[in-house]
């Protein structure tokens, strides 16, 4: 929020992480994530997310979280929210069940849209009927992938692009915890889903093959 997200600053972080979880124990990891998950991650997440995730399965929609964060985060978080699955980082891990130092895949500007790509390949998902929503320029390439592509709380040039592009913008203002899933009476219309830099992908009218 201070410094924003674009594709420099992301990679010195990606670096910075790398370096200091070298020679962690994975296992260890998940573990502390687990433990800490409730009191520390889930009440970032804002009630208009929650509604439109509500929404989405309510319709039959996948919903995936496609973010730049480490898998050991954000696949316990997808699990909380309840959703289909997620795409993330993934760091390479050793035969000791150890961190690297090294990146095996970096959900990051064009790879989220490439992840995403082969997501839809292997379940038959149309990105032209899916849905993406983000607040961040380094998400443009996963916008542009799908056929409804949302801006919510974005920073200045996604909030341009999407001026220029006709993309909706919308805006989140309340947080709230993630078991905490009654239903908020803001309109759909103005309803979408960013945590972080993280974004979700619905899914409707999606044809399996």
């Amino acid at each position: 929020m201070r410094f924003g997200a674009n594709d420099e600053k992301l990679n010195k972080i990606r670096e910075s992480v790398l370096k200091v979880t070298k020679g962690w124990d994975r296992q260890e990891v998940r573990t502390l994530v687990a433990e800490t998950i409730n009191e520390i991650i889930e009440p970032l997440i804002y009630s208009e997310a929650l509604e439109l995730i509500d929404h989405h399965l309510a319709e039959g929609d996948e919903v995936w979280l496609v973010s730049m964060a480490p898998s050991e985060i954000v696949e316990p978080f997808a699990e909380l929210l309840g959703i289909t699955g997620a795409i993330a980082s993934r760091a390479k891990i050793d035969a000791d069940g150890k961190f690297t130092g090294e990146m095996e895949f970096f959900a990051q500007g064009e790879n989220k849209a490439v992840a995403m790509r082969e997501l839809a390949e292997r379940r038959g998902i149309d990105l032209d009927q899916s849905f993406a929503y983000s607040d961040s320029e380094s998400d443009i390439p996963m916008l542009e992938a799908v056929g409804h592509a949302y801006a919510v709380n974005p920073d200045r040039t996604l909030t341009k692009l999407a001026h220029d592009k006709e993309w909706p913008i919308l805006g989140f203002s309340h947080p709230v915890r993630a078991h905490d899933r009654s239903k908020s009476h803001t309109p759909f219309l103005i309803s979408a889903v960013v945590i972080g830099v993280a974004a979700l992908l619905g899914r409707t009218q999606m044809h399996r093959r």
